[in-house]
C-alpha cells in the first residue's frame, strides 16, 4: 500500500480495503517466558490468583488467553476494574432504574425469575461460579479498584458462592470448577498487603531483543530476519537513548505495530541502519511512522527531532 496522500490536488481518492491481522492477538502465538509459564504453573497448582505487573504492552492481559487456549477452556471472562467498582460487581449487576421504569407501566408484578433475566447482568466471576464450569477468569487492572476491593476478591475465591438478593437466590461451585484467576496492576498504586500474601506474584521484564525478534516474526509476516533486527535495534535505540527524555516508552505492542505499519509503508527496514541517510518519501515515512511509537506530544516531538 502506498502512502495515502490526503493532500494530493483537489480530488478524492478511494479508500483502500484494510485487512485485519489475525496474527495480532491469536493464543497460540503467544510466547510466555520460562518464568512465566513457571507462575502460571505454581498458581494452578496452588488454586491461588495470579497477579502480573510489568511495562503496559508487555503482553499481561494476553497472558489470559493464551492460559485458556492452552487448557482448552474456551474464551477467559473479562473483569475490567473501575475506580467506582465494588465487591457486588464482581458477580453481577443489578440495573434497579430500569427495573423501576418497567415496573411503573406494569399492573402485574414479575417473577424473580423474569427480574433475573431482563434486569440482572453476571459479570465474570458470577458466571463462571454460576455456570459451574472451569474457566480463565481475567479482572485487568486491578490497581484501578478501590482499596478494599482486591481482599473481597480473595474473600470470594474462598466460598466459590455469591447470593443475588433482588431474587431472593444464591449461586455456589465446587473447588474441582475453581476458576484461574489472572490479575494485572500497572502499579499505580500500592495493593494491600493482605492481598498480596495471598496470590502468586510474577513481574514481566521487557522482552531481549531475542525475545522481540520471535514475538515480531509470529505477529507480522513480510520481513526477513534481518530486516527485523534492523527495525528491532532501532526501536531499542529509542527505548535506551536518555536524551530523549520519553514520558512513555514504547513497549511491544507499539513494536508490532510499528512493523506492521512500516510494512504497509513498503517500507525497507534495512535503510534504518543509516537513518541519516533517508531522504523524500522514506524520511516522511519514518517520521510518520512515529507516531505509532510517541504517547504524547512531547514524546513525538522529541523523536522527530532526533538526531541520527
Amino acid at each position: 500500500m502506498d502512502h495515502l496522500d490526503l493532500l494530493k490536488n483537489n480530488e478524492q481518492i478511494q479508500l483502500p480495503d484494510f485487512e485485519l491481522n489475525t496474527r495480532l492477538n491469536a493464543p497460540n502465538l503467544y510466547l510466555p517466558s520460562r518464568g512465566l509459564a513457571d507462575a502460571v504453573q505454581v498458581a494452578v497448582s496452588l488454586g491461588l490468583p495470579l497477579l502480573l505487573t510489568g511495562e503496559p504492552g508487555t503482553g499481561k492481559t494476553q497472558l489470559a488467553h493464551f492460559v485458556a487456549w492452552k487448557f482448552n477452556l474456551g474464551k477467559p471472562l473479562v473483569f475490567n476494574a473501575q475506580t467506582t467498582s465494588t465487591a457486588t460487581e464482581l458477580f453481577y449487576k443489578y440495573d434497579a432504574l430500569a427495573h423501576f421504569q418497567f415496573a411503573q407501566n406494569q399492573k402485574e408484578l414479575l417473577s424473580n425469575e423474569e427480574i433475573e433475566a431482563k434486569f440482572i447482568k453476571y459479570q465474570a466471576l458470577g458466571q463462571t461460579i454460576k455456570s459451574e464450569e472451569r474457566q480463565v477468569v481475567l479482572i485487568d487492572e486491578i490497581d484501578k479498584a478501590p482499596r478494599d476491593l482486591p481482599n473481597d476478591i480473595l474473600a470470594a475465591l474462598e466460598d466459590l458462592e455469591f447470593s443475588v438478593p433482588e431474587i431472593d437466590k444464591g449461586y455456589v461451585t465446587s473447588d474441582k470448577k475453581r476458576p484461574i484467576i489472572i490479575m494485572t496492576s500497572n502499579s499505580e498504586k500500592n495493593l494491600p498487603d493482605a492481598f498480596l500474601r495471598r496470590v502468586i506474584y510474577f513481574d514481566i521484564p521487557f522482552p531481549d531483543d531475542e525475545i522481540l525478534l520471535k514475538i515480531v516474526s509470529s505477529k507480522v509476516e513480510g520481513f526477513n530476519e534481518n530486516q527485523l533486527k534492523t527495525l528491532i535495534d532501532h526501536f531499542e535505540n529509542i527505548r535506551q537513548d536518555t536524551a530523549l527524555r520519553l514520558k512513555k516508552k514504547p513497549a511491544t505492542s507499539e513494536l508490532i505495530f510499528w512493523t506492521i505499519y512500516l510494512k504497509k509503508m513498503n517500507f525497507d527496514p534495512s535503510l534504518l541502519s543509516n537513518p541519516a541517510k533517508l531522504k523524500g518519501d522514506q524520511h516522511r515515512n519514518l517520521m510518520s511512522s512515529y507516531s505509532v511509537l510517541a504517547k504524547t506530544k512531547e514524546d513525538l516531538k522529541a523523536l522527530r527531532e532526533r538526531k541520527f
